[in-house]
């Protein structure tokens, strides 16, 4: 009997050993120590791949949370996946990178910027993270140095990069003080970097039961396609034929 009770007790235990690991691995604010290459976020990145033969290829990243990361649902079914399929479908020569992160705040984006750019070249850069730092509450103007910052990384080595800056919206249970200064973040960062803005990336999305997970927060899958429409009325302008 002592002998099975201490099995138990030893299997009970490697259980909370595994998911304890699982929880230091979601935590997107370190920089990981190795990470995988980043890969296209849809089921078409063979076609993406096809095109990046050709030496002239432009490159488009977005880099944010799980919004971009099409957290729930398939890649291909988010709105990276799906702006990547419109890009094939009108034969533009870009390929699109989503380098969505699930979790990530301004800060661990900031510590992120560099591995990307080391592995990627970006042609246009979407920028969407501040969501994660507005549901826990982080100081506006941390979000801020840090969104500058990872701008600025991006133009220090590449120059030539057009951004596209993806606003967001505090949830009204902050206060209005907070929601109002970080509502003014994006269009404040998008005029002192000459970048192209997202006023609002959940536009009639946010707050609609219907077009969001059960959790409220995430699109669905009809969610997602409004949120392609909305990123694509900026984006089109900054793309060449």
């Amino acid at each position: 009997m002592n002998k099975y009770l201490y099995t138990c007790h030893r299997f009970i235990f490697l259980i909370l050993i595994v998911l304890s690991g699982v929880g230091c691995a979601t935590d997107s604010t370190k920089a990981p120590a190795k990470q995988a290459p980043v890969k296209s976020g849809s089921a078409s990145s063979d076609t993406s791949k096809k095109n990046n033969t050709r030496k002239d290829t432009k490159t488009i990243i977005f880099f944010g949370n799980s919004l971009s990361a099409a957290y729930g649902l398939d890649p291909a079914q988010g709105f990276v996946g799906l702006i990547e399929k419109r890009i094939d479908s009108l034969k533009l020569n870009y390929k699109v990178v989503n380098a969505g992160n699930s979790g990530e705040t301004t800060s661990g984006g900031k510590e992120r910027i560099g591995w990307i750019l080391e592995n990627n070249q970006p042609d246009i850069f979407v920028l969407e993270l501040g969501g994660n730092d507005a549901l826990r509450g982080l100081p506006v103007d941390a979000a801020t140095a840090n969104l500058q910052a990872i701008i600025d990384a991006v133009k220090e080595k590449y120059p030539s990069a057009k951004i596209l800056l993806a606003g967001m919206m505090a949830p009204p249970n902050m206060g209005n003080e907070y929601t109002t200064k970080f509502a003014a973040m994006y269009p404040q960062l998008a005029k002192e970097n000459n970048a192209a803005l997202i006023p609002f990336l959940l536009d009639k999305v946010g707050g609609q039961p219907e077009l969001n997970l059960p959790d409220g927060i995430h699109p669905n899958i009809e969610g997602h396609q409004i949120v392609r429409e909305t990123i694509w009325k900026e984006l089109k302008s900054l793309l060449v034929d």
